[in-house]
């Protein structure tokens, strides 16, 4: 199992260095070709994952999934996250976290696949402009994810001002790749799409309904997860 991790480790890095310091080469193509250079990354990590940790992924509730593009407010355990929604569909916007911005070229990367940036101390400002950015993705029939975290006010600024369709979605991932640890486990790994937000709903309703229908369904996942050796980690 440890040399399993360190190999994991070891091609993980090794592989998103490469995308990092290549990934200029080929700025000249067209951000819908540039998303599908990007998303090499995520098919490799999730290649790895199966076939060099052994962890599967199980799908439930895709029919939950609405027609065009919506917003996926997802629960966040792991760096796999991340990658999921690109293995999905490349032409997927995440909103994220403007520090981010400071990694090498990445900034530059991700404002060619049209990702979201957001400063979150900026306040008011910063909200219309992520609710500006995400109203364009929309518009050009793709989907936006954002991981709520601590179900801050962003999450609900997208479904007051946008009018999109909110998909929760829940899921067990953190205890096959803990947060703060190179260890991998094997598993099952279970994303479970939930019901549409009801529409109309208030900004504290809508929270409050978002925060318990994620994390009810992701304790009920969590405690599906079938570890086949190791120790699991939590997310």
């Amino acid at each position: 199992m440890v040399l399993r991790a360190l190999a994991f480790n070891i091609l993980f890095f090794g592989w998103s260095a490469t995308l990092l310091l290549t990934g200029w080469i080929v700025m000249w193509l067209p951000p819908t070709k540039f998303r599908l250079f990007i998303s090499l990354w995520a098919r490799f990590i999730m290649l790895l994952t199966h076939h060099l940790i052994g962890a599967t992924v199980e799908f439930r509730g895709t029919d939950n999934i609405p027609e065009g593009g919506v917003i996926y407010a997802s629960k966040h355990q792991s760096a796999w996250d991340t990658a999921l929604f690109l293995w999905l569909n490349p032409h997927t916007a995440y909103v994220m976290k403007d520090d981010l911005g400071r990694i090498p070229f990445w900034a530059l990367y991700t404002t060619h696949c049209g990702h979201i940036l957001i400063d979150r101390t900026g306040g008011p400002g910063a909200l219309r402009d992520m609710v500006r950015k995400t109203n364009s993705v929309l518009a050009d029939n793709r989907s936006v994810v954002i991981f709520p975290g601590r179900y801050h006010s962003g999450v609900a600024a997208l479904y007051g001002q946008t009018g999109a369709k909110v998909v929760p979605v829940a899921l067990n991932s953190g205890l096959f790749w803990p947060r703060r640890n190179l260890h991998k486990f094997k598993g099952r790994v279970i994303v479970e799409f939930l019901p549409t937000m009801p529409e109309g709903l208030k900004n504290q309703e809508f929270m409050a309904q978002l925060q318990n229908c994620i994390e009810t369904t992701t304790r009920n996942l969590e405690s599906e997860f079938e570890i086949l050796g190791g120790k699991s980690g939590g997310g």
